[in-house]
């Protein structure tokens, strides 16, 4: 249906057009819907968005002050949007890359992190789970898995044994993965303790994921791609330990030697250096209290926590 209520939220659905991978054809296409939006939106207090032409086509207040979500690395747009009360951003380094483009100052810039999309329990005691190493994410090469199953090929022989890694996520290139010929070389490179499952969605079946294992990897090397990092903070909603690259957003939640572990993976050599951290974790079989400080962590983002902070926003520029 063109309008409906669903859980007191009034949805109006405006025609679109199909996504696409060409950044210039998408911003092509999203042209007419942003200007459709235009036509029909009512007057608010408040209009969030995160269309690219929304924040240059829209009036400035008619339809409430615009809330703009930059949820990507900018790419010089951000200079445009002169009329946006809010530039609303998941991490401080992307609060840094935003405020770099604009030139009156960082005063609508705000950091509100991204929420877990669900919450959980710290039902399993980290010792009584099975001796896994959980990678979940988009099997491309930025990511780093490929160098991830290479650094597990080098750890002795007996822990290889004693431990498995499971990797799972999308590989195909429609769903942001690294295609075929890239999955079929991490696989050829693989052995027996590693085992490779399709993505999943289903969010229950993700949680199982999250809690049947006790190291969550995540060596991605997507400097200007990785904007929050909630895959690790969703393993450590369930008490999985983070053994992460050294991206700067993970910094906001991720306290090295503390609620996880974080590698400098920023050089050459950073395979050497992953490998002997995940060496130190699993010879560290006592990871209990750094499992629970990540639970801990992972409770403030919590859709509750972080809702109550828009909230407040939306209140002050309300009121201005």
């Amino acid at each position: 249906p063109e309008e409906e209520n669903i859980n007191g939220v009034h949805h109006v659905r405006i025609l679109g057009a199909d996504a696409c991978t060409n950044a210039a054809i998408l911003k092509f296409r999203e042209f007419p819907y942003v200007w459709r939006a235009r036509k029909i939106l009512p007057p608010a207090d408040i209009l969030v968005t995160h269309a690219f032409w929304a924040p240059l086509l829209f009036p400035k207040e008619k339809h409430g002050k615009i809330y703009v979500h930059v949820g990507r690395y900018p790419k010089g747009q951000m200079s445009l949007y002169k009329k946006a009360a809010r530039l609303q951003v998941p991490s401080h380094t992307v609060a840094q890359a935003v405020s770099e483009e604009l030139s009156d100052g960082t005063d609508r810039v705000l950091t509100i992190p991204y929420p877990l999309p669900f919450s959980s329990k710290l039902e399993i005691p980290h010792q009584a789970r099975p001796k896994r190493v959980l990678y979940a994410g988009r099997m491309h090469p930025e990511k780093g898995v490929l160098e991830l199953v290479r650094a597990w090929n080098c750890l002795p022989e007996p822990m290889r044994k004693e431990w498995h890694l499971r990797l799972v996520g999308p590989w195909r290139e429609e769903e942001g993965g690294g295609g075929e010929d890239f999955i079929r070389k991490v696989k050829s490179e693989g052995n027996e303790s590693v085992e490779i499952i399709d993505p999943v969605f289903d969010e229950k079946e993700l949680i199982e994921q999250y809690r049947n294992a006790r190291v969550f990897v995540y060596p991605s090397q997507a400097k200007t791609g990785e904007t929050f990092g909630l895959a690790v903070l969703e393993a450590m909603s369930c008490g999985c330990v983070p053994l992460v690259s050294d991206l700067e957003c993970f910094e906001d939640f991720l306290m090295d030697g503390h609620n996880g572990i974080q590698v400098k993976t920023q050089t050459k050599e950073w395979t050497g250096a992953f490998l002997e951290a995940l060496k130190n974790m699993l010879d560290h079989a006592e990871m209990e209290q750094m499992s629970q400080d990540a639970y801990r962590t992972a409770q403030k983002y919590e859709i509750e926590q972080v809702a109550t902070q828009f909230l407040a926003d939306f209140e002050k520029l309300a009121a201005k």
